[in-house]
């Protein structure tokens, strides 16, 4: 299909790199593209950003049919516009959208929509390092009807935003609030998809959190309570013995994350033993008791690593690694960052020039 294309008349001021936070601006133009049942997925295009109407009815308001992803665009050493390991967010996309029952995207349409749109947005990409244009891809049901039923109708949209770090902290470590009172995810549910309401559900046992002082919730599974899941923005890692640990995706309550990937495989390159498997609270307290637990880190887009210097757990606080963040933390950041902004030759054909 064609992408028709309408520039903006009114371009907008720009923010300055030091002024970024994280989603707070927009550039000025989104890509846009509609499914029917009778015609499938069709008019994608490029427009100004700007408000769309939809009916009070629109079943997403109502029985929340919505996925979205999130990825990044960067300048790298040479001036070029370059995204991380977009098909892999891509293809994640259409996993979530076959559990919520969205039609799938033609994956290749996607990624030349999102390339057209970068090419025409290039200069809203921030220069600093650290900073990038963070990639919003999302679909919405929008059926006017009030029967709990898959919508026959549905937008997609790409949207982006120049960012600077997810945290305030930066690379920093943060305090995590361990909750054995809420869950995040159940087996056979929808925690392995990046759907909308997955992150309602998470914001009460986070505003808990940020209450105490604690930046994020680390989850436990639905079932016994007992076993490490996943940040509430963020895969999780822990470093006992040499080894890195974090869970296994197999029961479908975890995001497989891109960067987790990423750490997976730039972590056994660099000679590091890697389990994924199911490691129990307990057992992370235990090895913190013995001196046997020497990081934590969470990994996500937003983020990339975000060492972990404390974590509380039914009012049991331990530190990790002094507060400061750990060498392989520190490694697996450099590495992913370089490879992002081509400081660093990328052997494992991860990024995209645009």
């Amino acid at each position: 299909m064609d992408i028709r294309i309408v520039k903006t008349g009114s371009p907008k001021a720009k923010p300055k790199d030091n002024e970024l936070g994280f989603g707070q601006y927009f550039t000025d133009h989104m890509f846009v593209m509609d499914y029917d049942a009778a015609k499938g997925w069709y008019d994608p295009r490029i427009v100004p950003y700007g408000p769309f109407e939809l009916e009070p009815s629109c079943m997403v308001f109502h029985y929340g049919q919505a996925i979205f992803e999130g990825m990044k665009a960067y300048l790298n050493k040479d001036g070029e516009a370059v995204v991380f390991r977009p098909f892999m967010n891509i293809k994640r996309l259409n996993r979530s959208a076959a559990r919520l029952c969205i039609p799938q995207l033609d994956e290749d349409l996607v990624w030349e929509g999102l390339r057209k749109l970068l090419t025409i947005e290039k200069d809203w990409i921030p220069k600093t390092e650290g900073t990038s244009l963070y990639i919003r891809p999302f679909v919405i049901a929008t059926d006017p009807n009030l029967g709990v039923r898959p919508s026959h109708t549905y937008k997609f949209f790409i949207i982006l935003s120049p960012v600077g770090a997810y945290y305030k902290e930066g690379v920093k470590p943060v305090k995590i609030y361990v909750t054995d009172k809420y869950v995040r995810a159940a087996e056979g549910g929808v925690g392995f998809t990046k759907t909308s309401g997955n992150y309602a559900a998470s914001l009460y046992a986070a505003e808990e959190a940020a209450k105490k002082g604690y930046t994020q919730v680390l989850w436990l599974d639905a079932k016994e309570r007992r076993y490490v899941e996943e940040v509430g923005t963020m895969n999780i890692f822990f470093k006992i013995d040499g080894t890195l640990i974090t869970a296994p995706l197999d029961r479908g309550t975890i995001l497989g994350g891109v960067t987790r990937d990423s750490v997976i495989k730039l972590a056994e390159e660099m000679g590091c033993r890697v389990e994924q498997r199911y490691l129990s609270i307990q057992e992370v307290y235990d090895a913190h008791k013995a001196g046997r637990l020497e990081e934590v880190f969470g990994t996500g887009t937003a983020a990339v690593i975000s060492p972990v210097g404390l974590l509380n757990w039914n009012d049991n606080i331990i530190e990790i690694n002094g507060g400061r963040i750990g060498e392989v933390s520190q490694k697996l950041y450099d590495r992913i960052t370089a490879i992002q902004y081509g400081r660093e030759e990328d052997k494992f054909g991860w990024v995209e020039k645009i």
